[in-house]
């Protein structure tokens, strides 16, 4: 691939064959030299998990002038260390995720495959950032975020990140955005998860199901406040979990 150009590294946990994840290319082949690198089917819910006991493949799907696409049996991580490794003859200028079909605001970043793509480009350095969208279905119209994603996408590029951050990036369900807004991650949990079913056989089974509680619906400075409002919700994500007020009211405990 030229090298006059920038590269993006692409992933998903939707699969490779997702709409949104060639949306994604679809609309970022203009600002730079793209290889794809994504399981080879849904992986939701792997968050950072990687294959420590099973061998992992690869499979060229795709390649022309500047888009080079790959697919993995492996998790949505697996595919990021995989094309760092063995795919890529440079360090990419950027890695990105999604595009998600499903939000990724609050509690559900730290579930998202999808954030776990960019989580792993932010531990390697590389500036990343995950989008992804409210619209779960598999037809979603992803056209109304072309200008954001182009635009947050090439500010990235030329401007970068501060180093162990990235960007959780959340599209709401509507036609039109009512703009931009930088938020934080709201407070919220998952609620009645089991349900519990009885095989003919004889044995009980669970499926994992459940709703999302928001724990401040109020609060305008968060996520899904932007989300429920219309708004673009970006909110800065970082790997270091250190909660540094803690550390200073528990001081004393060291001897």
């Amino acid at each position: 691939m030229e090298n006059k150009r920038p590269l993006i590294l692409i992933s998903n946990d939707d699969g490779y064959q997702a709409k949104g994840i060639n949306s994604l290319v679809d609309m970022l082949r203009p600002l730079a030299d793209i290889v794809v690198c994504a399981p080879d089917g849904p992986r939701s819910g792997y968050s950072c998990a990687f294959s420590a006991e099973i061998p992992l493949r690869l499979h060229q799907r795709r390649r022309e002038e500047g888009l080079e696409v790959w697919s993995s049996n492996g998790t949505p991580v697996d595919c990021v260390k995989l094309a760092l490794a063995r795919l890529l003859d440079r360090r990419p200028d950027m890695v990105v995720g999604g595009i998600n079909h499903g939000d990724n605001g609050s509690v559900n970043s730290h579930y998202s495959g999808t954030m776990g793509v960019v989580m792993e480009g932010c531990m390697k350095y590389i500036p990343s950032v995950a989008f992804s969208s409210c619209d779960h279905r598999a037809d979603a119209d992803f056209e109304p975020l072309r200008p954001y994603i182009e635009r947050i996408t090439g500010r990235v590029l030329r401007e970068g990140l501060p180093v162990g951050t990235c960007l959780n990036i959340n599209f709401p369900l509507t036609a039109q955005f009512k703009g931009v807004k930088v938020c934080r991650m709201a407070h919220g949990s998952w609620c009645s998860e089991i349900t519990t079913c009885h095989h003919p056989r004889g044995y009980d089974y669970h499926w994992m199901v459940g709703h999302y509680q928001n724990d401040e619906p109020e609060a305008d400075d968060t996520d899904n406040w932007a989300l429920r409002h219309g708004y673009v919700a970006i909110t800065p994500t970082t790997f270091d979990v250190t909660a540094y007020e803690a550390m200073e009211k528990i001081r004393d405990w060291e001897i």
